[in-house]
């Protein structure tokens, strides 16, 4: 029996040995630690097998391009570039393979075109080689290509080629697997940065403290030199730094406050459009602008930047510089957009927190340096809060003030503010008059104003005490000057008067016009030099408290007609024009008629003052259910809405910038005979412009009735 193996046997065992050798690359792939190591591997076992002296596996990316490799040359595994395998892919057997997606032998080097010649290929060197090369597929797409070499022609047959097959779909399974655990892994450091990140902007409220938060995020998670954050200045059209973190923290000072233009730069490129972007070479981007570099002793190279966002609109850029990788990897955005998102809420709630903070502090100052006493306290009246000023006013120790109530210290005005404080729930502020009770056991007079405020989400009531002893002993001299002036002109005030009458009996003035005007004049000033002292008489009987006796029924026609007569010569000097408006078959009014005339005088007379030269002015008066309504209309500049209540105090002036004179005790004495009378005053102003003066006053049978 002859110990030559047959053919058959031959084929057997080279099966065999090709079986293994599947085997043995398939066991490799499945047991390396990491991909590199893999390929590694199964390139040096397929070499083996078919006596190669040289090989490559090269794995490529979505776009086709090399990521990673395993070159073997000679046994020595060589180290290459990413340009030296694009330009083997480019122009080498990979590369067709690459571009044509099919297998390929090549048994001599030397007579085929596809082969990349280089001058190992010579025939003074190894000379011309047999070559096999097929794609990597995975799911019909290309992922890689392998590559085997023997250094003699002829040598690699078509069963090579169907082996180098084989290890290539054995390759395509372990690219896809090393594929899906990268993807997994880059999906759990993207998730882990981002829920870092999210910890980080929660564990502060402080400004400061979050965006540096952001930043050390974003630096950890893609490894970079520098990171900064810009927000938006909508109003400005700029951006200006608010945070930076470096490798040398000493510069992050430098950067931060500066201020860009929105429109420039790739900072403002990406808060103009709102989209995020990464720039693997700023030199080769018409949107780097070289003048703007706001980082001091750093060249950017590459650079990340995405915007920042809160409901849709964008409040700031996020912005990475300088890889310490050489370059970002393709989920650098997804982690910086990721960040981005996440950092508008913290931002503006860090604002708002800062905002709050300011504004505490400024209320807190003002709180404490006032010059008046300042008590905080609850609605049922207990004291939670002094400041300064109220100590050293009411003399009280702290610890006895706050162990004291509201009304300890005061009388309030129920009236005004309502039982259980209820006017003041609604946010109404609210201001009286009262007494200041002192540890002394002096009580000076003080004005009041109360309203309610928000301390640390509670409602409390803030009181304010301003001493009015100065203004209550002016108040008093001023009375005095008046009852002075009072009693002082009567007795010449009736002299002049009696001698008018003589002279308007005694004298014939029809021929004398010019005569009879001046008397006209004479007479008007004196009645009204009449009316004057009258009131300032009825000023101090009313605030005395004194009842209105000399109640008369009075029509409010007779009123009207009254005012009109004593005031349209002035009238007709300005060419304004006077209507009377009053319903007919109006009931009359029980009041003191000379006193009520007296009111609807000064009523028209200040709106004669203040409507301008050909102005109107309407005198008016209706029933209103159960009492009478009288007003004047002018077309003058109205009353700030503000000052419509306290014009009705004694020595208060209409316009005292304006060049109209007065005392300020015309409006004063109108409310004293309104209310004196039960009624009510007011004014408002008119929608066409100026003002309405109006007074209520009780129906004469209904009075008689009661």
């Amino acid at each position: 029996m002859s110990n030559a193996n047959t053919p058959l046997e031959q084929e057997t065992k080279a099966t065999r040995a090709s079986l293994e050798l599947l085997y043995r690359v398939s066991h490799e792939l499945a047991i390396a630690p990491d991909f590199s190591t893999v390929l590694q591997r199964a390139l040096s076992l397929s070499m083996n097998a078919i006596g190669a002296y040289s090989g490559s596996i090269i794995i490529l990316n979505e776009k086709g391009n090399p990521v990673d490799s395993a070159i073997i040359y000679q046994g020595q595994v060589i180290k290459h570039t990413t340009k030296q395998l694009q330009a083997t892919l480019e122009q080498g057997l990979a590369g067709w393979v690459v571009r044509n997606q099919k297998a390929a032998w090549v048994s001599d080097t030397s007579t085929d075109e596809r082969w990349l010649h280089r001058p190992d290929d010579e025939e003074s060197a190894t000379g011309p080689k047999s070559v096999v090369a097929a794609p990597i597929l995975t799911h019909e797409q290309l992922v890689g290509v392998v590559t085997l070499a023997h250094p003699e022609p002829n040598q690699l047959t078509e069963e090579h080629l169907n082996l180098v097959k084989a290890i290539a779909d054995q390759a395509s399974v372990a690219v896809l697997k090393a594929r899906l655990y990268d993807e997994s892994q880059r999906q759990a450091q993207v998730m882990t940065a981002l829920t870092r990140s999210a910890k980080a902007m929660t564990s502060s409220i402080q400004l400061e403290h979050v965006l540096d938060s952001i930043l050390g995020q974003i630096k950890d998670a893609l490894q970079v030199e520098a990171v900064a954050l810009a927000l938006v200045n909508h109003e400005k059209h700029e951006l200006e730094y608010k945070a930076a973190i470096y490798q040398d923290s000493s510069e992050k000072s430098e950067l931060l406050g500066k201020r860009i233009p929105t429109k420039r730069g790739l900072v403002g490129w990406v808060a103009e459009h709102d989209t995020g972007i990464v720039v693997p070479d700023v030199e080769n981007d018409s949107r780097f602008d070289p003048q703007l570099n706001v980082y001091p002793q750093l060249i950017p190279t590459a650079v990340a930047c995405a915007p920042i966002r809160l409901r849709g609109n964008v409040i700031g850029v996020l912005e990475a510089v300088n890889p310490k990788s050489g370059s970002f990897s393709f989920d650098a955005l997804l982690v910086l957009t990721g960040i981005g998102s996440l950092a508008g809420s913290s931002i503006q709630n860090a604002q708002l927190f800062e905002e709050v903070q300011v504004a505490h502090n400024r209320y807190h100052d003002l709180f404490e340096n006032s010059i008046d006493p300042i008590i905080i306290t609850d609605f049922q009246g207990n004291i939670l809060e002094i400041n300064r000023q109220t100590i050293r006013t009411i003399k009280f120790s702290p610890e006895v003030l706050l162990d004291m109530s509201i009304t300890d210290i005061h009388k309030i005005n129920w009236e005004k503010v309502g039982k259980d404080f209820e006017n003041l729930q609604t946010g109404k502020t609210c201001s009286y008059e009262s007494f200041l009770r002192l540890e002394t056991g002096n009580a000076p007079p003080i004005r009041v104003t109360v309203h309610s405020i928000r301390i640390s989400q509670k409602t409390r009531l803030q009181w304010t005490f301003r001493d009015i002893s100065e203004r209550k002993k002016l108040d008093k001299l001023r009375d005095d000057l008046a009852s002075m002036i009072y009693h002082d002109l009567r007795s010449p005030l009736a002299n002049v008067v009696s001698s008018l009458d003589v002279l308007n009996a005694t004298l014939n003035m029809e021929d004398e016009p010019e005569i009879r005007s001046l008397f006209d004049i004479a007479t008007r000033s004196t009645e009204r030099i009449q009316r004057l002292t009258k009131s300032l008489l009825d000023i101090n009987r009313l605030e005395a408290g004194q009842a209105i006796t000399r109640k008369e029924p009075t029509y409010m026609r007779e009123i009207a007609d009254k005012a009109y007569e004593a005031l349209i010569p002035i009238a007709n000097n300005k060419k304004q024009t006077i209507t009377i408006n009053v319903a007919e078959d109006l009931p009359p009014a029980l009041v003191d008629s000379d006193m009520i005339e007296r009111v609807a005088i000064n009523l028209l007379q200040n709106a004669i003052k203040y409507t301008p030269m050909e102005g109107k002015i309407e005198i008016g008066a209706q029933q209103e259910e159960e009492t009478l309504r009288f007003w004047v209309r002018d077309t003058g500049p109205g009353i700030e809405p503000k000052a419509q209540d306290e014009i009705f105090n004694k020595f208060t002036r209409l316009h005292p910038s304006g060049r109209i004179q007065g005392l300020g005790l015309g409006l004063a004495f109108c409310r004293l005979a309104v209310e004196g009378h039960n009624g009510r005053i007011w004014v408002e102003n008119a929608s066409q412009g100026g003002s309405i003066f109006s007074f209520t006053l009780p129906i004469a049978a209904q009075e008689k009735e009661d």
